[in-house]
């Protein structure tokens, strides 16, 4: 197999000055993009590439969607930032649709995933001891093993990944771990002072880990019973990856709170929102909570066009039919170099054979066959193309990734 250092390229060089000022907190394939178009990057020696990543859901309506791209040049000529101690004739018309796509009454707007975790946590506290009845500082949210919600240091301290957690401490105290997928540990771990279940519907980071049938039903049934939110963190799993608006449609759940972010900004400008109702929401009073950019007019402009595309289905129905050939194609590939696969949509984890390499190297050997993915904890490789993706592209890549995997 040809790799990208057997032909001559300058991408090698070009690789080497981006990272040579860089703090080494990201470990990404050699490959130097230029220009992006729908599902397909182009580097700087001119080669395409199928994004079979999709920006980790923030690409979901693909590179350059042309809704997106006028919405954002539009306003680029207006008002690009106000903060938030002023209000801009874009945010009404963006809360409210995020609202109803939602069915909740309230938005609070920020702008990265992990922020959007921190004011969720924020949230429930406030709520627990305003509204619950908790004692003061003792608040308590209950968090899943294997979970990922982003790098803040209270985040990381209730990871259970050694990569994210270790040498940050210490650690945010308020927080209780239980099996993810196991909803008699959840029912074991709430006490008086549980103000909130934070849950992933769909463990993306840890190999886009499917739970088992029930369980966000059971989780809500239980929460309900102990009045305790339930905060379910969509970031990547929300806004039409597996085949549905949320992941938690899939079983009819609706949470307290909705973590919102990444396909939110369009792959334009990052935005990440927290979505509930007032009773809940509404427990923040001005100057407890804020963000400078949180909301600004270039983002609501942005994320007005990302909720006009999800009001049609197109792009749910897209990730549902397209998810039907993307388990198709990976289920022949169970035991010829891939030991598993979990999907659901457009999203997959797939588990490589150790004897034919790691995640890291098949992502190496796609790369050099023109599809970019990412592996995850060492054997997995995750799929997410952008919900653009053609059915032709979509064969061509899974092509590839048979290719690399041994099968012919």
């Amino acid at each position: 197999m040809t790799t990208l250092r057997e032909v001559a390229r300058t991408t090698p060089e070009r690789f080497e000055a981006a990272e040579a000022h860089t703090a080494h907190n990201y470990h990404p394939l050699e490959v130097v993009v230029t220009a992006a178009d729908g599902a397909w990057m182009t580097d700087v020696d001119g080669r395409r590439y199928l994004d079979m990543l999709a920006g980790y859901s923030a690409l979901n309506f693909g590179h350059g969607h042309p809704a997106l791209l006028a919405a954002a040049h539009a306003q680029l000529d207006r008002v690009t930032l106000t903060s938030r101690a002023f209000v801009h004739d874009r945010f009404a018309e963006f809360t409210a649709k995020l609202a109803a796509l939602c069915g909740k009454e309230m938005v609070l707007p920020m702008n990265s995933g992990a922020e959007a975790v921190e004011t969720a946590i924020k949230v429930a506290r406030k709520w627990g001891y305003e509204t619950k009845g908790v004692a003061a500082e003792r608040a308590e949210i209950i968090v899943m093993a294997g979970n990922f919600h982003g790098r803040t240091t209270t985040i990381v301290g209730f990871s259970d990944d050694p990569d994210a957690r270790d040498g940050f401490g210490p650690a945010t105290p308020g927080f209780t771990m239980v099996p993810y997928g196991d909803l008699a540990a959840v029912a074991a771990a709430i006490t008086p002072h549980t103000v909130a279940v934070l849950v992933e519907p769909i463990q993306g980071e840890s190999g886009v880990i499917i739970p088992p049938a029930g369980y966000l039903a059971g989780l809500r049934e239980l929460c309900t019973q102990a009045r305790v939110l339930l905060a379910c963190d969509e970031i990547q799993s929300g806004l039409g990856r597996t085949g549905r608006t949320f992941a938690c449609d899939h079983e009819d759940v609706v949470p307290d709170l909705y973590l919102l972010g990444k396909a939110l900004g369009g792959g334009i400008v990052p935005v990440s929102a927290v979505v509930a109702d007032t009773d809940v929401l509404g427990v923040l009073s001005p100057g407890q909570h804020g963000s400078t950019f949180g909301g600004n007019p270039l983002a609501c402009a942005v994320g007005i066009a990302v909720l006009d595309l999800l009001a049609t289905g197109e792009f749910q129905d897209r990730a549902a039919a397209l998810g039907a050939v993307l388990a198709e194609r990976l289920s022949a590939l169970v035991g010829r170099g891939v030991t598993a696969f979990r999907s659901r949509g457009l999203w997959a984890g797939v588990d490589i054979d150790p004897s034919i390499g790691t995640g890291r190297e098949i992502c190496e050997a796609l790369m050099a066959r023109g599809v970019l993915a990412k592996d995850t904890h060492g054997s997995t490789i995750r799929l997410a193309p952008p919900l653009v993706v053609s059915a032709d592209d979509l064969n061509w890549g899974l092509d590839q990734v048979a290719a690399v995997t041994g099968r012919p």
